[in-house]
Protein backbone atom coordinates (compact mmCIF):
# COMPACT_ATOMS: atom_id res chain seq x y z
CA UNK A 1 0.00 0.00 0.00
CA UNK A 2 1.39 3.28 -1.31
CA UNK A 3 0.96 6.80 0.32
CA UNK A 4 1.52 10.28 -0.17
CA UNK A 5 1.12 13.39 1.57
CA UNK A 6 0.35 16.61 0.14
CA UNK A 7 0.55 20.34 1.71
CA UNK A 8 -0.72 23.45 1.24
CA UNK A 9 -1.40 27.09 2.27
CA UNK A 10 -4.44 28.27 2.52
CA UNK A 11 -4.04 31.92 1.97
CA UNK A 12 -6.13 33.17 5.47
CA UNK A 13 -4.88 35.44 7.54
CA UNK A 14 -2.29 33.16 8.41
CA UNK A 15 -0.80 30.31 6.82
CA UNK A 16 -2.55 27.06 7.71
CA UNK A 17 -1.29 23.59 6.35
CA UNK A 18 -3.53 20.91 5.65
CA UNK A 19 -2.73 17.26 5.25
CA UNK A 20 -4.52 15.02 2.81
CA UNK A 21 -2.91 11.75 2.40
CA UNK A 22 -4.02 10.10 -0.90
CA UNK A 23 -4.10 5.93 -0.75
CA UNK A 24 -3.06 3.16 -3.68
CA UNK A 25 -3.25 0.14 -4.07
CA UNK A 26 -4.60 -3.41 -4.82
CA UNK A 27 -8.48 -2.93 -4.23
CA UNK A 28 -10.43 -6.66 -3.18
CA UNK A 29 -14.12 -6.99 -4.55
CA UNK A 30 -15.84 -9.84 -3.97
CA UNK A 31 -17.29 -12.19 -6.94
CA UNK A 32 -20.74 -11.66 -7.91
CA UNK A 33 -23.13 -14.03 -6.16
CA UNK A 34 -23.53 -17.14 -8.59
CA UNK A 35 -27.46 -17.67 -9.68
CA UNK A 36 -26.75 -20.63 -12.03
CA UNK A 37 -28.73 -22.89 -9.88
CA UNK A 38 -31.75 -20.72 -10.10
CA UNK A 39 -34.90 -21.84 -12.37
CA UNK A 40 -37.37 -19.04 -13.08
CA UNK A 41 -40.77 -20.78 -13.06
CA UNK A 42 -43.29 -20.26 -16.45
CA UNK A 43 -45.63 -18.39 -13.93
CA UNK A 44 -43.26 -15.62 -11.52
CA UNK A 45 -46.04 -13.93 -10.28
CA UNK A 46 -48.49 -14.41 -7.26
CA UNK A 47 -51.51 -16.60 -8.86
CA UNK A 48 -55.14 -15.00 -8.39
CA UNK A 49 -57.14 -17.06 -5.53
CA UNK A 50 -60.57 -17.70 -5.27
CA UNK A 51 -62.60 -15.17 -2.82
CA UNK A 52 -64.92 -18.69 -2.01
CA UNK A 53 -63.76 -21.52 -1.87
CA UNK A 54 -65.89 -24.04 -4.43
CA UNK A 55 -67.59 -27.03 -3.17
CA UNK A 56 -69.41 -29.58 -4.88
CA UNK A 57 -72.83 -28.86 -6.42
CA UNK A 58 -74.59 -30.80 -3.48
CA UNK A 59 -73.31 -29.48 -0.79
CA UNK A 60 -74.31 -26.66 1.29
CA UNK A 61 -71.48 -24.40 2.60
CA UNK A 62 -70.86 -25.42 5.64
CA UNK A 63 -70.66 -23.13 8.75
CA UNK A 64 -67.89 -22.71 11.50
CA UNK A 65 -66.92 -21.61 14.87
CA UNK A 66 -64.60 -18.78 15.49
CA UNK A 67 -61.65 -21.06 16.44
CA UNK A 68 -59.12 -18.48 17.66
CA UNK A 69 -57.10 -21.35 18.67
CA UNK A 70 -56.13 -21.58 14.38
CA UNK A 71 -54.68 -18.16 14.82
CA UNK A 72 -53.18 -18.51 18.13
CA UNK A 73 -49.84 -19.96 19.45
CA UNK A 74 -46.46 -20.15 17.39
CA UNK A 75 -46.73 -22.12 13.60
CA UNK A 76 -44.74 -25.41 14.03
CA UNK A 77 -44.51 -26.50 10.42
CA UNK A 78 -44.31 -23.66 7.62
CA UNK A 79 -42.12 -21.57 9.09
CA UNK A 80 -38.76 -21.22 7.54
CA UNK A 81 -38.42 -20.54 3.99
CA UNK A 82 -37.96 -23.03 1.52
CA UNK A 83 -35.89 -21.36 -1.37
CA UNK A 84 -33.70 -20.20 1.04
CA UNK A 85 -33.64 -16.06 -0.15
CA UNK A 86 -36.65 -14.18 0.94
CA UNK A 87 -39.94 -13.03 2.12
CA UNK A 88 -42.64 -12.12 4.08
CA UNK A 89 -43.08 -13.88 7.72
CA UNK A 90 -46.01 -13.13 10.27
CA UNK A 91 -44.55 -12.22 13.77
CA UNK A 92 -48.00 -12.13 15.22
CA UNK A 93 -51.61 -14.00 14.70
CA UNK A 94 -54.90 -12.74 13.18
CA UNK A 95 -56.69 -13.62 9.69
CA UNK A 96 -56.32 -12.66 6.31
CA UNK A 97 -59.40 -11.85 3.99
CA UNK A 98 -59.64 -11.78 0.00
CA UNK A 99 -58.76 -8.45 0.37
CA UNK A 100 -55.10 -8.70 2.12
CA UNK A 101 -54.74 -11.68 -0.81
CA UNK A 102 -55.33 -9.18 -3.45
CA UNK A 103 -53.05 -6.35 -2.21
CA UNK A 104 -49.87 -8.32 -1.59
CA UNK A 105 -50.33 -9.46 -5.14
CA UNK A 106 -50.66 -6.41 -7.19
CA UNK A 107 -48.08 -5.35 -5.44
CA UNK A 108 -45.86 -8.03 -5.84
CA UNK A 109 -46.98 -7.80 -9.45
CA UNK A 110 -45.88 -4.04 -9.88
CA UNK A 111 -42.29 -4.57 -8.42
CA UNK A 112 -41.19 -7.60 -9.89
CA UNK A 113 -38.90 -8.07 -12.34
CA UNK A 114 -39.92 -11.53 -14.25
CA UNK A 115 -37.05 -11.62 -16.21
CA UNK A 116 -35.08 -13.11 -12.85
CA UNK A 117 -37.39 -13.07 -10.43
CA UNK A 118 -40.84 -15.33 -8.98
CA UNK A 119 -42.75 -14.79 -5.89
CA UNK A 120 -44.58 -18.02 -4.34
CA UNK A 121 -47.60 -18.24 -1.74
CA UNK A 122 -46.69 -20.07 1.35
CA UNK A 123 -50.37 -19.86 2.97
CA UNK A 124 -54.02 -21.32 1.66
CA UNK A 125 -56.65 -19.77 0.10
CA UNK A 126 -59.03 -18.09 2.06
CA UNK A 127 -61.19 -21.50 3.49
CA UNK A 128 -62.95 -21.07 7.02
CA UNK A 129 -66.22 -19.23 6.73
CA UNK A 130 -67.40 -16.10 9.10
CA UNK A 131 -71.08 -15.49 9.69
CA UNK A 132 -72.46 -12.22 10.30
CA UNK A 133 -76.22 -11.25 11.44
CA UNK A 134 -77.71 -8.34 9.20
CA UNK A 135 -77.99 -4.85 10.72
CA UNK A 136 -81.14 -4.08 13.15
CA UNK A 137 -81.66 -7.86 13.34
CA UNK A 138 -82.93 -9.04 16.94
CA UNK A 139 -80.72 -11.60 19.18
CA UNK A 140 -81.41 -15.26 19.00
CA UNK A 141 -83.48 -16.89 15.17
CA UNK A 142 -79.83 -18.72 14.97
CA UNK A 143 -76.60 -18.30 12.86
CA UNK A 144 -76.17 -15.97 10.36
CA UNK A 145 -75.50 -15.97 7.48
CA UNK A 146 -72.05 -16.33 5.63
CA UNK A 147 -70.07 -13.34 5.35
CA UNK A 148 -66.66 -13.66 3.90
CA UNK A 149 -64.04 -16.28 4.25
CA UNK A 150 -60.73 -15.57 5.80
CA UNK A 151 -56.95 -17.88 6.63
CA UNK A 152 -55.91 -17.71 9.82
CA UNK A 153 -52.39 -17.23 10.44
CA UNK A 154 -50.10 -17.81 13.46
CA UNK A 155 -47.03 -16.33 14.61
CA UNK A 156 -44.08 -17.44 12.62
CA UNK A 157 -45.80 -18.25 9.67
CA UNK A 158 -44.02 -17.66 6.11
CA UNK A 159 -46.40 -15.54 4.01
CA UNK A 160 -44.94 -14.94 0.81
CA UNK A 161 -41.65 -16.25 -0.59
CA UNK A 162 -39.61 -14.31 -3.62
CA UNK A 163 -36.58 -15.93 -5.18
CA UNK A 164 -34.69 -15.43 -8.26
CA UNK A 165 -31.41 -14.19 -9.67
CA UNK A 166 -31.26 -10.92 -7.21
CA UNK A 167 -29.92 -9.72 -3.92
CA UNK A 168 -32.29 -8.60 -1.11
CA UNK A 169 -32.23 -4.58 -1.01
CA UNK A 170 -34.24 -5.23 -4.48
CA UNK A 171 -36.85 -6.92 -3.38
CA UNK A 172 -36.52 -5.36 0.14
CA UNK A 173 -38.77 -2.38 0.19
CA UNK A 174 -41.20 -4.63 -2.02
CA UNK A 175 -42.00 -6.89 0.73
CA UNK A 176 -41.65 -4.07 3.30
CA UNK A 177 -44.69 -2.56 1.52
CA UNK A 178 -46.32 -5.75 1.92
CA UNK A 179 -45.41 -6.45 5.58
CA UNK A 180 -46.96 -3.23 6.38
CA UNK A 181 -50.32 -3.65 4.66
CA UNK A 182 -50.79 -7.01 6.36
CA UNK A 183 -53.98 -7.09 9.23
CA UNK A 184 -51.38 -8.77 11.72
CA UNK A 185 -47.56 -7.76 12.71
CA UNK A 186 -45.04 -9.30 9.67
CA UNK A 187 -41.47 -8.17 8.38
CA UNK A 188 -39.70 -8.92 5.46
CA UNK A 189 -36.50 -11.30 6.31
CA UNK A 190 -34.15 -12.64 4.52
CA UNK A 191 -32.71 -16.47 4.69
CA UNK A 192 -29.45 -14.39 6.60
CA UNK A 193 -31.95 -12.69 8.67
CA UNK A 194 -33.47 -15.69 10.04
CA UNK A 195 -30.40 -17.58 11.06
CA UNK A 196 -28.96 -14.72 12.74
CA UNK A 197 -32.30 -14.21 14.68
CA UNK A 198 -32.28 -17.78 15.41
CA UNK A 199 -28.43 -17.56 16.51
CA UNK A 200 -29.34 -14.24 18.48
CA UNK A 201 -31.90 -16.37 20.74
CA UNK A 202 -30.14 -19.03 21.46
CA UNK A 203 -27.42 -17.06 22.31
CA UNK A 204 -29.68 -15.15 25.19
CA UNK A 205 -30.98 -18.22 26.48
CA UNK A 206 -27.59 -19.48 27.04
CA UNK A 207 -26.20 -16.57 28.36
CA UNK A 208 -29.00 -15.33 30.77
CA UNK A 209 -27.99 -14.70 34.12
CA UNK A 210 -31.54 -13.58 35.37
CA UNK A 211 -32.93 -16.78 36.26
CA UNK A 212 -36.32 -14.99 37.26
CA UNK A 213 -37.27 -15.67 33.43
CA UNK A 214 -41.14 -15.40 32.77
CA UNK A 215 -41.19 -19.54 32.55
CA UNK A 216 -39.94 -19.92 36.05
CA UNK A 217 -41.95 -17.25 37.53
CA UNK A 218 -45.27 -18.86 36.01
CA UNK A 219 -43.78 -22.78 36.78
CA UNK A 220 -43.15 -21.74 40.51
CA UNK A 221 -46.41 -19.43 40.72
CA UNK A 222 -44.40 -16.11 42.11
CA UNK A 223 -47.04 -14.13 43.47
CA UNK A 224 -49.53 -16.43 42.91
CA UNK A 225 -49.83 -15.56 39.07
CA UNK A 226 -52.05 -18.12 38.58
CA UNK A 227 -54.43 -16.61 39.72
CA UNK A 228 -54.67 -14.11 37.13
CA UNK A 229 -52.99 -15.56 34.23
CA UNK A 230 -54.19 -17.13 31.07
CA UNK A 231 -54.03 -20.90 30.04
CA UNK A 232 -52.29 -20.14 27.19
CA UNK A 233 -49.35 -18.42 29.43
CA UNK A 234 -48.85 -21.94 30.96
CA UNK A 235 -48.39 -23.35 27.90
CA UNK A 236 -46.11 -20.76 25.93
CA UNK A 237 -45.28 -18.67 28.96
CA UNK A 238 -46.68 -14.86 27.90
CA UNK A 239 -44.56 -14.98 24.84
CA UNK A 240 -47.96 -15.36 22.49
CA UNK A 241 -51.24 -14.09 23.42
Amino acid sequence: MLSRTVQFTTGLLKPEFLQLSFNSGIKYFAPPKNYDDIEIPERPRLRVYEKVPMYPPNLKPPKMQKRLRYMRGPENLHNTLQLKQYGVIATGGGRMRFEHFEMARLVVARHLDMKRMFAIWRIDPPWQPVTKKGQGQRMGGGKGAIDHYVTPIKAGRVIIEVGGKCEYPEVHQMLKIVAERLPFQAEAVSQEIMEKKIADEKWQEENNQNKYTMKYIIQNNMGGCHKFISSFDHKWYGKYL
